[in-house]
């Protein structure tokens, strides 16, 4: 079975490089030589500003300025600059406790328990509600002049959860706290152009929004660029804060993807995404066997997410008897081959026989009502087979 014979059902992992995008890549991987840090020759003046205006592209997707934005390798190495980065420098003042949400990306839980382990920084999860959502209040009740930084992210990437960045951020800003973002879902899900208005940082992921694998941003409030440890040393790029040899055509399409969403387009496909998943979790509902949506409303959450638990069964079966037809995931991809249930549907109080029940199910751009009803009776033959192999056992 081809690729394109697959339903891909998990865009929330990696939506597919938009055509349009591929075309602005393409010339930079064979045709178009230099590097963007050689200067002393023409070539490669010409690639520092093919980057330059990619670096401007991405900056507009978030309301940033161009030399606020540091290209990276993903969303995980953006997170792990701006928590890492920002606490080894501050090690030993006064500002010791880090705030995160109990549903961030294992890469932003690990980055501040790295800094607990190793700076002797405080480390407290702010607890969720059962829609995945982090209070104002809440945070409030937590925050203090001796914290140096809160991380929450805008979108969650297992129940599609959008939290109030701007109210949480100005929470952290009234006790002078640094407040970041991971953004790497957000894209698609609304509108960020007036994002870097609210956070400190924010981290971005071009394959979360029809981009490229390999390439990401943070986006640095320039006033703490002298605040930010680097991770990467080297020849000084970025202004030393990120050292290395950029990948061209890699920023010349995370720029590409980040204009075609600043469009108007880019509502439209929202609009489309939320139509067509009220249409799959309607038909799902619609079998005979009991199942529940978790996490917000899906007028309150990324338009192109469900997250379904399917009562009584493993997910782990359904995806596998499922296979090759039906692309899904048991939750991130990050996490992939961790034997425990979700973190995040722990955090929004299911239990854990709940949580190894549950599928995240996320539509992309191409997705199409054909291809929603072939799924519904892919999992409707498969959940009848696991029902069968249960009552013969």
């Amino acid at each position: 079975m081809s690729f394109s014979e697959t339903l891909y059902f998990d865009h929330q992992a990696s939506t597919p490089v938009d055509r349009r995008v591929f075309q602005k890549m393409s010339p930079f991987f064979a045709e178009m030589a230099g590097n963007p840090h050689s200067s002393d020759h023409a070539l490669g003046w010409k690639m520092s500003a093919v980057v330059e205006t990619a670096r401007t592209s991405v900056a507009g997707l978030i309301g940033a300025e161009p030399d606020e934005i540091i290209f990276t390798s993903g969303a995980s190495e953006s997170n792990n600059l701006a928590i890492l980065g920002l606490g080894r420098r501050a090690a030993g003042r006064t500002r010791q406790r880090i705030l995160v949400s109990a549903i961030e990306h294992k890469c932003v839980l690990a980055a501040a328990r790295a800094l607990a382990d190793q700076c002797g920084f405080t480390v407290e999860v702010l607890p969720v509600d059962s829609a995945g959502r982090v209070s104002v209040a809440a945070l409030e009740g937590r925050l203090a002049d001796d914290v140096l930084l809160v991380s929450v992210m805008a979108v969650n990437n297992e129940i599609g959860t959008i939290q109030d960045i701007r109210g949480l951020a100005a929470a952290a800003h009234k006790v002078g706290a640094v407040f970041h973002c991971d953004a790497a879902q957000a894209p698609l899900a609304l509108d960020t152009r007036h994002l870097a208005s609210a956070a400190d940082l924010v981290s971005l992921s071009a394959h979360k929004m029809y981009g490229p694998q390999g390439i990401g941003a943070l986006y640095m409030r320039r006033d703490l660029h002298e605040r930010i440890e680097p991770l990467i040393y080297g020849g000084g790029q970025q202004e030393g804060l990120r050292s290395g040899t950029l990948p061209v055509a890699l920023c010349v399409g995370m720029g590409e993807a980040a204009g075609l969403l600043c469009i108007a387009e880019a509502q439209g496909l929202r609009e489309r995404l939320r139509r067509l998943m009220e249409m799959f979790v309607g038909r799902i509902s619609d079998l005979p066997w009991e199942t529940r949506v978790n996490g917000p409303a899906l007028t309150e959450r990324h338009p192109g997410n469900a997250n379904i638990a399917f009562v009584g069964f493993s997910a782990h079966d359904i995806l596998q008897t499922l296979q090759p037809h039906l692309a899904a995931s048991t939750g991130s991809a990050c996490t992939t081959g961790i034997p425990e249930p979700s973190h995040v549907l722990r955090a929004i109080g299911l239990s854990g026989d709940m949580a190894e029940a549950s599928i995240r199910f996320s539509l992309g751009a191409a997705t199409t009502e054909d291809e929603i009803e072939r799924a519904v009776s892919l999992i409707r033959t498969a959940l009848q087979q696991l029902s069968e192999i249960a009552q013969s056992a």
